[in-house]
Order: structure tokens, then sequence, then C-alpha cells
């Protein structure tokens, strides 16, 4: 089954990470037009897209962006996300000049402590009420 990101791009992060699920809040707090939708890598959703695009089911390591049929990963994802933020976040594109391979080694430096800097939860977080609608399980 093919799944489709609709008229809303989505994120895609990994659920039990401190420092993917600041993120994830960080983009809600500053996409006052709620434009993104947020699926963890290890829902259904989530696993779904990994496996359409032939990704590991284990992408843990990457912040993923799925839009318009398509998928970002690591800096690229997150510079995109960047960009469609309100205040002063979408300065940050200007980034997407540095080549990948640099703009990615960072990214990864990151991604491969996260854990050990900012820890991990258990399980994955449960939106409040009022957010429930922008996430896919």
């Amino acid at each position: 089954m093919e799944i489709t990101s609709n008229t809303n791009p989505v994120i895609l992060f990994d659920g039990v990470c401190n420092l993917c699920n600041s993120s994830v809040q960080f983009v809600i707090k500053h996409d006052p037009k709620k434009q993104f939708r947020f699926a963890s890598i290890q829902g259904d959703y989530g696993q779904q897209v990994l496996k359409q695009f032939d990704s590991p089911p284990n992408s843990l390591n990457s912040f993923i962006l799925f839009k318009d049929q398509q998928i970002y990963t690591h800096s690229t994802g997150a510079l995109m996300v960047a960009k469609q933020l309100s205040g002063a976040w979408p300065l940050l594109y200007a980034f997407i000049i540095i080549p990948p391979f640099i703009r990615n080694a960072v990214y990864q430096f990151i991604a491969n402590n996260r854990y050990k800097w900012f820890g991990k939860k258990e399980s994955c977080a449960i939106p409040s009420p009022d957010l429930k609608a922008l996430f896919y399980n």
C-alpha cells in the first residue's frame, strides 16, 4: 500500500529520543499555520513510508521529511522544515549551499550522540489531546 503525504508535509522522527521530541515541539510552536504532520519512525505510518522508499526499518539516525511524494533526510530535511517555519528560522535555509557531505557529517555526529547527550524515553510520547490531530500512528 502506497502512503501519500496528502497536502501536508510529514516529519518522521525517533519517538523515544528526547532531542527528537523536543524538535517536534519546537516545530509545532513555530508552525502557526499547522502545515506539518508528525509520525514516529517506530509507528505504522513511519514504517510504511520507510518501506515505500526502501529505507531500512531502523532508520532512527535520520530526520525524515515526507513531502510531495519524496523523502528528504538528515540536514536537507531539517533545513527544508526550517524554511517553512515562522520568525527568523527560514534564514537557516542558507546553509543548504554547504555541500551535503559536510552538513550531514555534523548532523550525523549529533544524531549518533543524541541519546547520550539528551537521553531517551522508554516508549514514544503520546501527544496531548489538542495536538493529537497533527500526529499519525
